[in-house]
């Protein structure tokens, strides 16, 4: 496999991180288990052991529900600020392991910039749903980042270039719909103060 894949491949995997890294694990883990993608490149095959499988797969169970209780939501999200970055960056750094040392620090260091970025973006989102005092928002978007999570922990092994484009895409326009979410927002609370 070329470092350019290699590369690809690393992002695609820092940005499922940036939306839910427990997820992330427990899928890739999954399907390479069972043989839907594989073998995977680097130290990446770790994540195919019955017990990562298993920890990451009851974490992201409990990120589940946690997720679906307005105001908890808000918290595991922030809490998780220091947790998603970092391991999307180690998630990138395991799949070009077997690599040149230049690529292997490239895809630490764009790997937790985009975990980063995906981390952020998720976070503005779940300020905004957590507004709403009930769960069917929260329980909604749960589903949503589990599907693109899956489908990107599958893709990107067989389409990485795809995958990654279709995911950056994803990403910008989050970015903007979060801009006029909050823009929003700011106006129905602004109109519902007081004119003095």
């Amino acid at each position: 496999m070329d470092a350019l894949t290699t590369l690809v491949q690393s992002l695609g995997i820092a940005y499922a991180s940036g939306i839910s890294v427990y997820a992330t694990v427990a899928m890739i883990g999954l399907a390479d288990r069972v043989g839907w993608i594989g073998p995977l490149p680097g130290e990446l095959g770790a994540l195919s052991s019955l017990w990562v499988i298993g920890l990451a797969g009851a974490l992201a169970v409990i990120e589940f529900l946690a997720t679906l209780i307005p105001g908890v939501a808000s918290a595991w999200e922030t809490v998780h600020s220091a947790i998603r970055p970092p391991a999307a960056a180690a998630l990138a750094v395991l799949t070009a392991w077997h690599g040149d040392p230049a690529l292997v620090l490239a895809a630490g260091l764009l790997g937790g910039s985009l975990g980063l970025a995906t981390h952020a973006t998720k976070v503005g989102v779940r300020y905004a749903i957590d507004t709403s005092p009930e769960p069917v928002t929260n329980g909604a978007a749960n589903l949503a980042e589990l599907g693109v999570v899956a489908s990107l922990a599958y893709a990107v092994w067989q389409h990485p270039y795809i995958s990654l484009a279709v995911a950056l895409a994803l990403l910008a326009v989050m970015i903007l719909a979060v801009r006029l979410l909050w823009r929003t927002l700011r106006r129905a609370l602004g109109a519902l103060r007081p004119r003095g």
